[in-house]
């Protein structure tokens, strides 16, 4: 007759694992329970009694072979039960999933090793820039603090203790972390490391509105006037599209469309790497102004091919750099001009405050700005089909924003090409 080992293993003090079972690889055929589990209880402490439940569970262990294990866990004091026909109750429906006919066994694991499987399987196939945030946000954060904690035992108040333990960080930070858990977490249900949900209850951090950096309207005619070529173009692109500063950097010239007037987002730029826009509704295209669409019709004269047909590319023909363009071009201007120093996305703010003060359609700045319909990111954030409002809209912009220069001398005009 086959014994099984039934030895018990302490991992960190968390949870209890047995050494491998002979009892082959986890199938759709054999992770079902094995019998009713009734467990059984007992009385445990010296200043107060506690009820202890014990019973048997069955589990996939990191072979991928079923393996059954002893747990334990603590019903609640004798003063909440008692009598042990109470205490086996309680028992009772705490096993009520593990009883069930649709239960199936569950992988045994720790936070930190599940997050190495999941970085690798997972994490490795989304965006550049989606996968360096979270790898940070992994290795500074949520393994320091998960990292020993069997995956089972991660709760609401392990998560709460977290967010405690953050204190000082950025509310939107916290959530951003918060956000990242609940991705892992749909993961771990489907790979059958957990089935509870630990998020709801949570109590998120709210903090005030932080302080969006944007230029006025006089401060971005100064800029686009004050800048040289290939800058003013970009600047003026900035502001009357609101284009994030990877799409502006991806830009192609096959993506401006002279005939129709229009420039299309297909692409964007993060850390010199192309790749996807951030979100479905940032693949776009929108209408620009006559002005802009000519100022782009004789940049385009003088614009110099490189690999990857950027629109504004380095003189290697490279991508460019935000940070450094950021440092080496933007903030020298701003300096000389007086105006603080923001980034490149306080033009976005810009020119969502612009298209509400010309009284532009939700419908439309969501458009244009490659927001969510009905999201309100656009209103509470970015204010301070290529339709006829479109066109509008768009003229209006460039009657806004034409710098006080004599049309586009092709004399004055310089290759292009920057760090």
């Amino acid at each position: 007759m086959n014994r099984q080992n039934t030895s018990l293993t302490f991992v960190d003090g968390r949870g209890i694992v047995l050494p491998k079972a002979n009892t082959g690889a986890a199938t759709e055929d054999n992770v079902a329970r094995r019998r009713y589990q009734r467990g059984s209880v007992f009385l445990r402490g010296k200043r107060e009694l506690v009820w202890v439940g014990r019973w048997r569970e069955d589990v996939i262990d990191e072979s991928g072979h079923i393996a059954r294990v002893h747990r334990k866990e603590v019903l609640g004091s004798k003063r909440d039960f008692p009598t042990k026909k109470l205490a086996l109750r309680e028992l009772e429906s705490r096993l009520s999933p593990i009883n069930s006919t649709s239960y199936r066994a569950m992988r045994i694991g720790t936070f930190a090793g599940f997050a190495r499987e999941w970085e690798t399987e997972v994490l490795s196939t989304m965006k550049p820039s989606t996968e360096s945030a979270i790898k940070s946000q992994l290795k500074v954060n949520l393994i320091p603090f998960f990292g020993n904690y069997a995956m089972k035992d991660i709760t609401a108040r392990t998560i709460q203790s977290f967010i405690y333990s953050r204190e000082g960080k950025a509310p939107k930070t916290i959530k951003n972390y918060i956000l990242t858990l609940h991705m892992m977490w749909r993961q771990a249900k489907a790979w059958n490391y957990v089935t509870h949900d630990p998020f709801e209850g949570l109590v998120l951090p709210k903090g005030g509105r932080t302080k969006r950096l944007f230029f006025t309207e006089e401060e971005v005619k100064r800029i686009i006037n004050a800048a040289a070529e290939p800058e003013r173009t970009l600047y003026w692109l900035a502001a009357e599209t609101g284009l994030r500063a990877g799409e502006l950097f991806g830009l192609r010239a096959q993506d401006v469309n002279l005939e129709k007037t229009s420039v299309t987002v297909h692409q964007a730029v993060w850390n010199r790497q192309v790749q996807t826009p951030k979100t479905d509704n940032a693949n776009r295209e929108f209408a620009l102004s006559p002005d802009l669409g000519e100022r782009l019709r004789v940049f385009l004269t003088t614009w110099r091919p490189n690999p990857l047909g950027l629109l504004f590319a380095s003189r290697s023909g490279l991508p460019l750099d935000r940070s450094n363009f950021v440092v080496q071009k933007l903030w020298p201007l701003l300096d000389s001009l007086g105006i603080s120093r923001c980034g490149l996305h306080a033009f976005r703010h810009t020119n969502g405050s612009l298209m509400d003060r010309l009284g532009a359609p939700m419908k439309l700045r969501q458009q244009r700005l490659g927001h969510a319909p009905g999201s309100d990111i656009t209103m509470a954030v970015y204010t301070h089909l290529i339709g006829d409002d479109d066109h509008k809209v768009a003229a209006q912009l460039g009657d806004i924003l034409r710098p006080d220069v004599p049309k586009f001398d092709l004399t004055k005009m310089q290759t292009h090409g920057t760090q």
